[in-house]
């Protein structure tokens, strides 16, 4: 134990284990934890909380800034102890419980969840949980590996339990940005005009009276499940950089482009990679999470600064950047996810944002977050605070899977999380479609041409055919239009 990490002495006593810690968690609370896709996460408390539940009739409202690492929210859902789980998860123990109805899930934009705390238009947090690297002389905290919404449940829940994560250097002190936005209706302008812009302090400011708890740990985030790039994915990212040296070509762009965006996953990591090789440069990032080719563009060269709310990576490159931390410090930030996911910051930095569909139609209409309609998968994430406001908004996904029995381009999208109006890129394994400019029955075609897989090309050409028969400023066959689902669902798979 490192009490030297608990700087103003009077906090010294409030030290205890996670299972005192997780006592003062009470039926029915709403309880805040920090955790950004898996980095800075509650690696104790709530565990304990989980085990605790096991044996008792107990269950919380639990907010995060998105997904939580170590099976958190799969031991807190396999032991009956959430209520209500917002805005953001992947965890396959949680979304079963969800899709069976035994726990609420509120899919919400990341940028969202803190807003609604502010306005008030959300049950008041009892409870905060964050970790931390250490605690400054005047009570407040600096954060590790993510910010997440950590500096509103700081800010605004009636107690907190701190966990001192010895496992992280204390160096990490500014690498944060920590920003809170003013209460409407007295907002001023967010004065960040590029990624590299630090606006904000370096600590969480915490009121010390509300600290009721300090736990030390010294447990590693959960690395990042990074796959190789297969051919799938190597073709949309061949596809989008194509695109990207035409829009180079067309003046559009230059070479150095716009601050990049990109989801989570092996897609991302395949088109953030495909720059290493590209005649790209001087590349910047405004997104949400740093992956591990984020830093690899970094010592690339080809990367100059990234912006995110997490760093979440895999064993190896977590150690390459923490231990290597003086030299990665001035080449990124992480800030809280209300200012990261800020909708006038990324029309303002005029953000590419890359993120990752479901299934798409023939519309350009874009499901990110259900199976067949009904079954939640993880979640929208920020991919809607890019989407509506990025100068660039591309999806992408494979044309088809399980051996080709799924169609992911389809008439009708079976759940719309991005509109037609908020999509200007399609990109599949078989092309890319630009939709911008088009009206709907041009970019109909356009996806037909470009994106689909040939096994489900004349049947989809065939649809859109005959809707256009019956007319219709956006023709559709609605007795048809999701017969493709309705098939899948009763033979396994979407082919006639």
């Amino acid at each position: 134990m490192s009490v030297e990490r608990i700087r103003l002495e009077t906090l010294r006593h409030k030290v205890m284990t996670a299972e005192q810690a997780a006592s003062f968690i009470q039926n029915g609370m709403v309880v805040g934890s920090s955790g950004f896709t898996k980095a800075g996460d509650s690696k104790v408390v709530l565990p304990a909380f989980a085990e605790r539940a096991k044996k008792e009739d107990i269950k919380i409202t639990l907010m995060t800034g998105a997904s939580l690492g170590h099976d958190t929210d799969g031991k807190l859902a396999e032991a009956g102890a959430l209520s209500k789980r917002m805005p953001f998860q992947v965890d396959r123990t949680l979304r079963n419980k969800i899709n069976a109805g035994e726990v609420l899930f509120i899919d919400q934009h990341l940028s969202e969840s803190a807003e609604l705390l502010h306005n008030e238009n959300l049950p008041p947090v009892d409870i905060a949980i964050i970790e931390v690297a250490y605690i400054d002389r005047d009570g407040s905290i600096v954060p590790t590996t993510s910010v997440g919404n950590s500096v509103t449940f700081a800010g605004l829940a009636k107690q907190v339990i701190l966990e001192i994560n010895t496992a992280v250097p204390e160096e990490v002190y500014g690498i944060h940005d920590i920003y809170q936005a003013e209460n409407y209706p007295h907002r001023n302008v967010i004065p960040i005009v590029a990624p590299w812009n630090k606006i904000g302090r370096k600590t969480i400011p915490l009121d010390p009276a509300k600290v009721i708890g300090i736990v030390f740990t010294d447990i590693t985030d959960s690395p990042a499940d990074i796959a190789a790039p297969d051919q799938k994915t190597s073709s949309i990212a061949r596809h989008i950089l194509q695109f990207f040296e035409n829009e180079v070509k067309l003046g559009h762009l230059t070479d150095r482009l716009l601050p990049i965006q990109a989801g989570i996953g092996k897609v991302a990591n395949a088109v953030l990679m495909g720059f290493k090789d590209s005649n790209f440069y001087d590349l910047t990032m405004f997104s949400e999470v740093l992956q591990d080719s984020t830093f690899d563009l970094i010592d690339s060269g080809k990367l100059s600064f990234a912006s995110a709310s997490s760093i979440t990576v895999s064993e190896d490159c977590y150690h390459r950047v923490f231990d290597n931390l003086q030299r990665y410090r001035d080449k990124f930030v992480l800030r809280p996810q209300n200012i990261s996911n800020t909708p006038g910051l990324i029309r303002r930095l005029g953000v590419i944002a890359i993120n990752t569909a479901i299934e798409f139609d023939i519309y350009g209409n874009v499901n990110s977050t259900h199976i067949s309609g009904t079954k939640i998968m993880n979640g929208i994430g920020g991919s809607g605070d890019f989407a509506r406001n990025a100068y660039l908004s591309i999806f992408v996904t494979q044309a088809a899977s399980k051996d080709n029995a799924i169609s992911h381009v389809l008439p009708m999208v079976s759940h719309v999380d991005h509109t037609e109006h908020d999509v200007d890129i399609l990109v599949t394994d078989i092309g890319l479609a630009d939709l911008r400019g088009l009206a709907p029955r041009e970019r109909a075609q356009q996806i037909i041409d470009n994106c689909v897989h040939p096994d489900y090309r004349e049947e989809l050409q065939s649809y859109f055919d005959r809707a256009c028969i019956r007319g219709g400023h956006t023709p559709h066959l609605l007795e048809e239009a999701f017969s493709w689902h309705l098939r899948l669902g009763q033979t396994g798979s979407m082919k006639k």
